[in-house]
């Protein structure tokens, strides 16, 4: 793949992006000018590290997560690090994913609205997971920050606020949520990750819907995100572009 300026603007979003919604779902860690990482262990599926440039620092980096802790773990942006000789292996690869501001042509199925509420989030966590809630998703990611002019604020590098986040739920007649995602802005760009569909569902009515609500709340914005095999496939079939590759490294003692 060819990586020209406006790409590696859209993968430095995308790093980013991606970095604040793991530090708000950790509630824990820091941000560099390189990478977001957390010196205590992360929650299940949640990288203790992630890059957010090409030349990352390798040692300070190691340095600033647990890498004794049981599968420690590093999200490498650009997939341009070696951690093997620091005891890692490749957990699996990924696609960092683009599209540009829109809705899709077709309209979803389900009734599509944004979770409100701990009790909501609770439900969509447990729609998520197909078992009871364990509480990952706290309910301080239902608050977003505002600054003094009403607007949705989010701090730099250095801060790590968890900006505008939201709880993207389809639902059946009956009020059952049936297909999600969760979203989060940063900047010009939105993430999109967490896309579910209960059995019977067709994973297409999940990105459809999506899709379209995340459109509503933050029109004129780009989507990215990253996402790997089937799910890869889907996310193109919806009007997304691969823009490059991200490893996630998980330390093997």
């Amino acid at each position: 793949m060819i990586i020209t300026p406006n790409t590696e603007e859209l993968l430095l979003a995308a790093a980013y992006n991606n970095a604040a919604w793991c530090a708000a779902v950790c509630r824990d860690g820091g941000f560099t000018a390189q990478a977001w990482s957390s010196p205590r262990p992360t929650p299940l599926y949640y990288p203790d590290a992630v890059t957010l440039t090409r030349d990352t620092d390798t040692a300070a980096l190691l340095a600033g997560i647990d890498t004794a802790a049981p599968h420690a773990s590093v999200k490498d942006s650009f997939a341009a690090l070696d951690l093997a000789p620091a005891g890692f292996e490749v957990l699996f690869g990924a696609e960092w994913i683009h599209r540009p501001a829109g809705a899709p042509d077709a309209a979803p199925a389900l009734a599509w609205s944004r979770i409100s509420g701990p009790a909501e989030l609770e439900a969509w966590e447990t729609a998520w997971d197909g078992e009871e809630s364990a509480g990952l998703f706290h309910p301080g990611l239902l608050t977003g920050t505002r600054d003094e002019t009403g607007q949705e604020a989010v701090e730099g590098r250095d801060g790590g606020d968890s900006g505008d986040i939201a709880f993207l739920a389809g639902r059946d007649t009956e009020g059952r949520i049936l297909a999600g995602a969760a979203a989060n802005r940063t900047g010009e760009v939105v993430g999109i990750s967490n896309v579910f569909s209960a059995e019977g569902t067709p994973d297409d009515e999940a990105w459809t819907g999506a899709l379209t609500l995340a459109a509503t709340l933050w029109p004129g914005l780009a989507l990215v995100g990253y996402e790997s095999g089937d799910d890869l496939g889907t996310a193109l079939r919806h009007g997304f572009t691969a823009i490059g590759p991200l490893r996630v490294w998980v330390h093997s003692g």
